[in-house]
């Protein structure tokens, strides 16, 4: 399978995936983590908690503080350290109330994580708590989440869907974060995200790449509450069946699922990731995280995902099940 570049010319606004003849490595292994809520909020003040933050601080102080555990946190990065994957996908929440504080936070623990070259990430809707100026909430992550060869100001966020290619491998990172009211926590895909997506998807089709579609909310009709829902689901299902991917990443349940989109080709596995770092006895939840190991010889594609959880008795993550998984015909 050729290499490629993204080509933007001022009669291709949208760059076109050009084959560059190179090896292709036989083997890609990308780590999907998600809804780390990693940062404290033990000196926030109480201005900035005068709106819908005020229900999350709460939440916050009577039951996330003691599950999402900083030691997890920790174990999570030596493992990460001891696997080395070839890149890692972070599907949002990082932060609890989306304060700039908590992004300032985060950016540190991502530059512990890996460098943005090895490491995309894309928002969730803790990111977007309530609205506020998109630079004042992800210009420290600016790195992590822009296309290879963005050069567009976070200020707009039209910059999403990004595009990442690594090795055999095309990564498209969506922003499905918005604010919502109350005890809501919904998403949605803009229509600008939806037709730029299509236009991707066709041409790293095209080039013969795996394509792995990243976006914070599970995509599928019917895999999480109400409440809780992207709003444009059925939208983007029928986008994705109708120019195709090879995986779809999310997160946001806190639990592990798994749904398909069906095509001509065959159907597209849909995996959500539990919470990296949350140990919840009383919610049958434990922290984990999925590694997705590629295997190819020409044409043939062969796709494992392993699951590594995090054990309170060995303080440690380990191999808890593999699976194969099936593919739709290239």
């Amino acid at each position: 399978m050729p290499d490629v570049k993204k080509e933007t010319r001022p009669d291709n606004p949208e760059g076109t995936v050009h084959a560059v003849p190179s090896p292709t490595p036989e083997s890609f292994t990308l780590a999907h983590i998600s809804d780390l809520h990693l940062t404290s909020l033990n000196s926030t003040a109480i201005t900035p908690l005068l709106n819908k933050r005020m229900l999350g601080y709460l939440s916050w102080w009577r039951k996330r503080r003691f599950v999402h555990r900083i030691e997890i946190v920790e174990a999570l990065l030596e493992d990460l350290k001891t696997i080395r994957p070839d890149h890692i996908a972070v599907t949002g929440d990082l932060t609890h109330l989306g304060l700039p504080d908590e992004f300032t936070e985060a950016a540190d623990w991502l530059s512990r994580l890996g460098p943005p070259d090895q490491v995309t990430v894309i928002p969730g809707n803790h990111e977007a708590y309530v609205g506020q100026k998109w630079s004042d909430q992800l210009t420290s992550w600016s790195a992590y989440l822009k296309s290879d060869e963005d050069q567009e100001s976070l200020r707009n966020t039209g910059f999403f869907p990004s595009l990442r290619i690594r090795g055999p491998v095309a990564l498209f990172g969506l922003c499905s974060a918005r604010p919502s009211l109350p005890f809501l926590a919904v998403g949605s895909l803009d229509k600008r995200q939806l037709d730029k997506l299509s236009v991707l998807l066709q041409t790293t089709g095209d080039a013969g790449l795996l394509r792995v579609v990243l976006v914070h909310h599970p995509p599928v009709p019917g895999t999480i509450k109400w409440r809780k829902r992207l709003d444009n689901s059925t939208a983007f299902t029928e986008l994705i069946s109708r120019y195709g991917a090879e995986l779809v990443l999310h997160g946001h349940t806190h639990a592990p699922t798994f749904a398909e989109v069906r095509t001509h080709a065959g159907n597209i596995p849909v995996v959500g990731a539990p919470s990296a770092s949350e140990l919840n006895p009383h919610a049958r939840r434990c922290a984990s995280y999925n590694l997705y190991m590629l295997k190819q010889n020409g044409e043939n594609r062969q796709l494992m995902m392993r699951v590594r959880s995090y054990s309170e008795k060995s303080g440690r993550f380990e191999e808890d099940q593999a699976t194969n998984l099936v593919l739709p015909r290239t």
